[in-house]
């Protein structure tokens, strides 16, 4: 008879702890929460110090009548659950619904499935930290008050199922104020001048870049400062003035957080941040490997540390010396945690034993689950190891008074990079020619080679970029970046196409209402702040109600307004001139949850639908058609000819009736200018005031 009985979230590490613990240990699992605060009403008293009415989430109720009889035939309850703030609230939840004694009940945390973990995880049993539960409290309530009392407003005034979220409604603004950023960018024309030397005794030319001049650089901004700056070098000489050598070392990346290991998944591995978060959680609760039953393969996988434990490290250290040599071997771990936020309450992911090589484990992975785990462990690998040692060289070059750069650099010792390499390690510059090359070197121009440019907007958002902005403004945790980018794509407020998250029409309408309506829930440091405020709950320095208390008045004042405010704002459907073919009424303009759509305004009686295309009230400046707004397949919108696809105009920015007076082309909306659509010609002016 099992004499223990230990708890845990997942059914997938049920077989594995028991195998580790023994027959006196009974391993169940909880899957996940089992109280959580009711779904038809808001849940918390607001008039009686804030306190949370939890209840039994549906369908819970038959496991949590095994738990307790098992718990009652247990000497002792082992709470088992992850090992975070989210794990922490579990454990409790569980101790609440199944009346654990606290002599009989027990808190443990493994971070990372292995033998070893697991055992010494019993023998360094504690209490449940209530400051943590606390924190977890705190972050749920204040997310049921925003959900809660925002969306059935959104509902309400824009008749559609809409939704808003704490983290989720500023990650909707980020990615719409970038949105405006880019429609609004104007491009800047810039030019670049590289120079072809034959230099003597080589077959190959040396190209070399216009720097300025000798304490000066110099930009160059247009063709009639290109042709000047050609005129003043036409029959100069050219001679090397100066060659530097040097050396520089590139430090080895830090082991992978949450948030870098999403980036560099979706970076190297085109992995969205719920994809990756699916294949390290499976990575982390055991895989079957032949001949060792399931085994975890990587540390957990929610955290916001570099830090490594002293026997990870002594286990690296000492793998990478037995098989690249201690000069590979660094002196000291490279663990610096440049996130001040950072929590540090877990390791940084690494491989739960550095000797299962991804060679090894091949065999026993999926395909994905074997590249993610190449990821994990390469990176683990390199942060052991010595830095890659480069030599320098950088060449002047000077013709009358302008000088022109060469800079090249060469591998003296590859270090980490003999395991693990990123984009702009791979970049291979040609030093055989540069190495040559001294004060006395003879050189004989061969050409110039001007070239026009212009600068780029900024990009948009990737699900990487985003995760790196939203850790570096302190909005989320590790736990959430995953979730939050899934909500806000399943909702349609975004859409992702390339790589690209972009708004759509709908996430539009829903981020408009909220910063009219709600300026502080998507104020990024407010957002911040509030984040911080909830750290000092979980360190035990701020009580949790006062948070919750201090922030329900205003957000209850706030939605008071938006119900005032809105609804005389408030827009009656928009009647069109098409005419319904059912029963002959002039159709109307209604929100569905993919945008707007034509409908009869006789429903139910009449359920005529049609697809809503909107003129953009100008001529398409190839074939005379109507603009029309339309959105590509998942959501974005752009605009386009009606007599598509037989004419293929397309735009992103809504093309303007005015015509370039310089080039006659077509102009474009970009914020508040008016810019001609060929980068070209450059010409731009005000956009006229709307009455």
């Amino acid at each position: 008879m099992a004499k223990y009985l230990v708890i845990v979230e997942s059914p997938a590490k049920v077989k594995t702890v028991k195998k580790f613990l023994g027959s006196n240990y009974e391993v169940a699992a909880s899957n996940g929460h089992v109280r959580d605060l009711p779904k038809s009403r808001l849940g918390i008293d607001v008039e009686d110090g804030f306190e949370p009415r939890y209840i039994t989430i549906r369908g819970k109720g038959e496991l949590l009548a095994g738990l307790r009889k098992s718990a009652k035939k247990a000497d002792k309850v082992y709470l088992a659950t992850d090992p975070d703030r989210e794990g922490e609230a579990i454990s409790w939840h569980l101790s609440k619904a199944l009346s654990l004694d606290d002599k009989k009940m027990r808190r443990i945390t493994f971070n990372e499935i292995t033998k070893t973990a697991v055992k010494a995880s019993i023998k360094e049993a504690r209490d449940i930290d209530m400051d943590l539960v606390d924190e977890q409290q705190a972050r749920r309530c204040l997310d049921r008050m925003v959900g809660y009392e925002i969306s059935p407003l959104l509902w309400k005034k824009i008749k559609r199922g809409l939704s808003a979220g704490r983290v989720q409604s500023v990650t909707l603004r980020l990615i719409g104020d970038r949105e405006d950023e880019i429609n609004a960018f104007i491009p800047q024309e810039y030019w670049s001048l590289d120079a072809d030397f034959a230099v003597a005794g080589e077959k190959k030319p040396l190209t070399a870049h216009f720097y300025g001049k000798e304490k000066e650089k110099i930009s160059i901004s247009s063709k009639e400062e290109m042709d000047q700056i050609l005129k003043e070098l036409s029959g100069a000489s050219f001679a090397v003035t100066e060659v530097k050598k040097g050396e520089r070392s590139k430090k080895a990346p830090l082991p992978f957080t949450t948030s870098t290991l999403q980036q560099e998944a979706a970076k190297v591995l085109n992995f969205s941040t719920s994809k990756t978060m699916r294949l390290a959680q499976q990575l982390y609760e055991g895989i079957d490997i032949k001949g060792n039953g399931t085994v975890g393969l990587i540390s957990y996988l929610r955290t916001d540390s570099t830090r490594i434990s002293e026997e990870a490290d002594a286990a690296a250290r000492a793998y990478i010396t037995e098989q690249y040599g201690e000069e590979y071997t660094a002196k000291t771990g490279t663990t610096e945690n440049k996130n001040k936020k950072a929590q540090d309450a877990h390791e940084a992911i690494r491989p739960t034993d550095i000797s299962r090589t991804p060679f090894a484990m091949k065999e026993s992975l999926s395909r994905d689950q074997f590249r993610l785990y190449q990821l994990i462990w390469k990176r683990f690998a390199a942060s052991r190891m010595r830095p890659a040692l480069y030599e320098t060289t950088s060449i002047k070059i000077k013709g009358n008074d302008y000088i022109f750069t060469v800079a090249a650099s060469r591998v003296l010792f590859d270090g980490f990079m003999s395991v693990y390499t990123q984009d702009d390690d791979n970049k291979k510059e040609n030093n055989t020619l540069v190495r040559g090359i001294d004060q006395d070197s003879s050189l004989t121009l061969e050409q110039f080679d001007p070239q026009q440019h212009f600068t780029q907007p900024p990009a948009h958002y990737t699900e990487a970029s985003l995760v790196k902005t939203l850790e570096e403004l302190g909005i989320g945790r590790p736990s959430t970046y995953a979730p939050t980018i899934t909500t806000i794509l399943a909702r349609r407020y975004v859409a992702k196409e390339n790589k690209n998250l972009y708004i759509t029409e709908l996430g539009e309408v829903v981020n408009n209402m909220m910063k009219q309506a709600f300026p502080t829930i998507v104020d990024v440091n407010f957002t911040a702040n509030m984040e911080g405020l909830l750290d000092m709950v979980g360190s035990g320095n701020v009580p949790w109600k006062s948070v919750v208390a201090n922030f329900w008045p205003d957000l209850k004042e706030s939605v008071d307004k938006a119900e005032a405010n809105l609804e005389k704002v408030e827009i009656a459907d928009e009647v069109t001139d098409v005419i319904c073919e059912n029963c002959g009424r002039n159709m109307v303009v209604k929100y569905g949850p993919h945008g707007k759509f034509l409908a009869c305004p006789g429903f139910p009686d009449c359920k005529n639908t049609k697809p809503y295309l909107e003129k953009a009230g100008v001529k398409c400046p190839i074939c005379g058609g109507e603009i029309i707004l339309k959105k590509t397949k998942k959501g974005r919108r752009y605009f386009g000819c009606e007599h598509n696809p037989e004419c293929d105009f397309m735009s992103w920015q809504k093309p303007s009736a005015k015509k370039c007076p310089v080039c006659g082309g077509y102009m474009l909306e970009k914020g508040n200018k008016l810019v001609c659509a060929d980068n070209q010609c450059g010409y731009l002016e005000n956009k006229p005031k709307e009455d």
